[in-house]
């Protein structure tokens, strides 16, 4: 039996305390298979980065489970096997970009030379070679969006997680992490990722799901959600504005 790259099932989290405790996850499960591009949607506040938290421990769940390729978060280890990129990469603005990545590649327990090996490789495919030694605290966003990339790939993971990696990029960015994208499909990398960017779901997700105030309204393929002649947008607009008029009624 092949084991789930991501497997939740059945998590809730709330905020606060008493009266004011404020539910915002109801009872998410949801699969994804080794080797899969998986598209998280949802509207601003609909609990997508909540989400992604709660995988990586920076949250805990108030109930349900969560495992990384059949690793309980929480309970094992299991952040070796997982890149992270957030959607406002932080750096230590006085470190280079090569020093930025040494100490992510030491951080993960990787030796000297296997780090130095990977540096080359991913500052070359982010295009970043030239500013390599230059102080991170000087770069653009869409620079830093690529280091974060390059940060979150330095340990050579098998799962992926990217929350809105297109965040401040230009379309030669954007372009560029999409191709990325790709090529670690190609190898067999696991990726969930959410966007606010439909047309680079659709270009580039096997399977999505769709958030909206905490509770999943949809999760397969886009040929299980939209109609013939009928684009991604209007399908999403539609689910999220169906849910929310009968969330009021």
């Amino acid at each position: 039996m092949v084991i789930p790259a991501i497997k939740i099932s059945g998590a809730n989290k709330a905020f606060g305390f008493g009266r004011k405790r404020n539910q915002v996850l109801y009872d998410l499960s949801l699969t994804i298979a080794q080797g899969e591009v998986f598209g998280f949607l949802g509207p601003n506040g609909a609990c997508k980065s909540t989400t992604i938290k709660l995988l990586l421990r920076f949250l805990n769940p108030d109930s349900g489970s969560l495992q990384i390729m059949g690793k309980t978060v929480g309970q094992d280890e299991f952040r070796h096997q997982i890149g992270y990129l957030s959607e406002f990469p932080f750096f230590y603005d006085h470190l280079t970009a090569r020093e930025t990545l040494l100490l992510s590649g030491r951080l993960s327990g990787m030796n000297r030379w296997a780090i130095d090996q990977r540096i080359s490789i991913l500052l070359e495919r982010m295009t970043l070679t030239d500013a390599a030694d230059r102080r991170v605290g000087g770069f653009s966003k869409g620079m830093k969006q690529r280091l974060g990339m390059a940060n979150a790939l330095i340990h050579d993971p098998a799962v992926l997680v990217f929350d809105e990696p297109m965040s401040g990029l230009d379309p030669v960015g954007r372009h560029q992490i999409k191709e990325l994208i790709t090529e670690l499909k190609e190898q067999g990398k696991t990726i969930f990722f959410s966007s606010h960017i439909l047309s680079d779901i659709e270009a580039l997700c096997d399977r999505i799901g769709i958030i909206n105030k905490g509770v999943l309204l949809y999760t397969g393929g886009l040929e299980g959600l939209l109609a013939p002649g009928v684009d991604l947008e209007k399908c999403f607009v539609s689910l999220i504005e169906e849910n929310n008029h009968a969330s009021v009624a």
